[in-house]
């Protein structure tokens, strides 16, 4: 009995130790449990999932002076839509083939993703699926598209975050704009116009199965590359939806017997679209009406310009054309910029900032104001003509090209030639230099500084010199600055501030900006139609000719000579910046070309009244074809003043002319 006793008392004793181990035992897997699920639920807190609650890039778009949409920009390629946007059959078609679960599961569907650990580990490979849609969102956000284990832990993670922060509807939303559709198509909305050349809200229901059957392989169930695998990934996606109730039997059956109907759009068949237009667009949003570079590329804003896209069509035509441009050297190109406005409205109808290769807001060679040059004979009309016809001048006084030493400035015409006693016409068909410096010094320089600076044109206190005349400017104009300056001849002495942004509002339709005119009265009728009269001459007969159009035409030929430096010395013939600015009833437009670094091997030998008055007379002839002819109006005032002038005119034209 006593060894009966004791035995069953060790048998206790080990039973109070087996207890208290497993207890212990318990305790400590107890602990470690929390511990892990408190490790587990501080990582999924730290995870960062902000991007998803950011919202998505939207783009912008540029509207033509006729309301028509013609340019897109983004610095997404993604174009999101709204939840309210997507029709119901979408988002269950997607549900239904994608994740059937997705309404009950908190992001991580454990059944599912066990069944896919238990293969991924037999065939060794991590290539089994089972992520819910939550977990494509987060790999396709956050993670990396490497096949392991921690990243599918991750994903999960990332996941049960999602899930704790946004709602099903508003994950499912994020992930139809994430995700991609194939043909280098990203977002619901991009597809539907690729595909179909719809709208997303315009989708059908066979439509929307056949999308969200190429979401397991978009390049395998493209309907563009295979019509029979599409077709049949299609219905197994309405086979889907039928099980799971998201269609009716009937539904089911119209929409199996529905043929895949494509109607191929683009992608982005607006985005890059008039880029050099859109560039200086870009720059007059952010530089003069305050926008951010963010809030035009994303805001989805609507942006109304002046852009005519005849004028802006026929002017990149002629820019991509070389055979119109002084040729360059093999490691650098001949620029050029040219400028064409509405000098009625100061609405710039066309415009090219560059040759080659698009720079994404690069230097911009006609209207940046990082991009300043000599305009040459071109600032002869500003400066000196129309001064001096304010002063009571006119075509027919005459001014003096004799040799001219003025407290030592000494100009010299390009021939090297003197006329003697010229007519002011003359002087301005043939630009000759020594006439103009001549006129200035008579009229007085204050004059030239006077008229210049009310066409917007600022100059320094270093420009207050007969050099003037000439264009010796210290910093430079743009051709935007000398169309704008121009545009007052052709308006009948009333300057329009030039300017590109008519409107921007809203998606919705909210008016953030809306443009106000500037105008300036620089001269009087009379003075703008007396030089305009001056400039049609240097197109009929004179330096211009090759500007010459089928319609009235006026413009000046502008050349700026070489520094008289030690570099250029032993260079007889050659020019830094070639111009010509001219108009139409229409349009006026200012063309320059030159080197951007100008060198002892990089310099023009051409002029202002070659390749820059082609390219005028090219862009506008393109540009007006199909505009009727018409002549510059004659302002009454100049009528009343010329009225005896235009009875002696015209007998002499009867008795003699014929």
């Amino acid at each position: 009995m006593g060894d009966m006793s004791t035995l069953q008392g060790k048998k206790s004793k080990v039973s109070v130790l087996f207890a208290r181990y497993w207890r212990r035992l318990g305790v400590v897997f107890l602990v470690f449990i929390i511990c892990l699920t408190g490790g587990i639920t501080a990582y999924i807190s730290s995870l960062d999932i902000s991007k998803l609650q950011t919202p998505l890039a939207r783009p912008s778009f540029l509207y033509d002076q006729n309301g028509n949409r013609v340019s897109q920009l983004s610095s997404s390629r993604i174009e999101p839509v709204s939840g309210q946007q997507i029709p119901l059959v979408m988002k269950n078609a997607v549900i239904a083939v994608e994740d059937r679960r997705y309404y009950e599961h908190k992001g991580v569907d454990l059944r599912s993703i066990i069944r896919a650990l238990y293969r991924d580990i037999i065939s060794g490979d991590f290539s089994e699926g089972g992520s819910t849609i939550t977990q494509q969102l987060a790999k396709n956000l956050f993670l990396a598209s490497d096949k392991t284990l921690a990243r599918k832990l991750n994903e999960a993670a990332y996941a049960l975050k999602i899930e704790a922060v946004l709602d099903k509807d508003e994950i499912l939303v994020a992930y139809l704009n994430q995700i991609y559709y194939g043909e280098g198509c990203y977002g619901l909305q991009n597809a539907a116009q690729l595909y179909f050349d719809k709208e997303v809200e315009d989708l059908t229901l066979p439509e929307s199965a056949l999308l969200a059957g190429l979401l397991k392989a978009p390049s395998i169930y493209s309907p563009l590359n295979s019509k029979e695998k599409s077709l049949e990934r299609r219905n197994i996606v309405l086979t889907l939806m039928k099980e799971q109730n998201y269609i009716s039997l009937d539904e089911y059956q119209d929409a199996l017997v529905q043929p895949i109907v494509l109607k191929k759009g683009s992608l982005s068949d607006l985005s890059g679209q008039h880029a050099p237009y859109v560039d200086y667009v870009i720059e007059e949003a952010i530089n003069r009406i305050g926008f951010s570079e963010e809030q035009i590329l994303n805001g989805g804003l609507k942006i109304y310009t002046q852009m005519d896209p005849l004028v802006q069509k026929a002017a990149e035509e002629v820019y991509g054309e070389n055979h119109y441009f002084p040729k360059g050297t093999s490691d650098q190109l001949v620029q050029s910029g040219v400028v064409l406005l509405d000098h009625k409205t100061g609405g710039i109808r066309g415009l090219v900032g560059y040759r080659g290769a698009r720079v994404y807001r690069g230097l911009n060679h006609a209207a940046s104001s990082q991009f300043l040059r000599q305009p040459g004979s071109t600032l002869k009309p500003l400066a000196v003509y129309a001064p001096a016809l304010e002063k009571g001048y006119n075509s027919d006084s005459t001014v003096e090209d004799h040799p001219l030493n003025i407290n030592g400035y000494s100009p010299q015409n390009y021939d090297n030639q003197y006329r003697g006693y010229i007519t002011m016409q003359e002087a301005v068909r043939h630009s000759w230099n020594v006439p103009a410096v001549w006129l200035l010094n008579k009229i007085g320089i204050d004059s030239g500084v006077d008229f210049v600076q009310r066409c917007g044109i600022t100059l320094e206190q270093e420009d207050h010199t007969l050099s003037l005349a000439l264009g010796g400017l210290s910093h430079g104009v743009t051709p935007l600055q000398m169309a704008q300056a121009y545009g007052a001849f052709a308006n009948l002495g009333v300057m329009n501030k030039a300017y590109a942004i008519s409107k921007i509002t809203t998606d919705e339709g909210t008016v953030l900006y809306l443009a106000q005119p500037e105008t300036t009265q620089v001269t009087t009728p009379s003075v703008a139609y007396m030089m305009t009269l001056m400039l049609e001459d240097v197109v009929t007969n004179g330096t211009g000719e090759n500007a010459k159009l089928s319609r009235p035409t006026a413009g000046k030929t502008g050349s700026v000579e070489l520094p008289q430096t030690q570099e250029f010395a032993d260079i007889s013939k050659g020019v830094k910046d070639v111009w010509f600015v001219g108009y139409t009833p229409e349009l006026t437009a200012a063309v320059w070309m030159g080197y951007d670094n100008t060198d002892h091997n990089h310099y023009l030998t051409t002029s202002g009244g070659a390749e820059p008055a082609v390219v005028f007379r090219e862009i506008l002839s393109r540009a007006l074809e199909s505009t009727p002819v018409v002549p510059f109006e004659i302002p009454e005032e100049y009528i009343e003043q010329n009225r005896l002038s235009n009875k002696l005119y015209k007998w002499f034209e009867e008795h003699f002319k014929r």
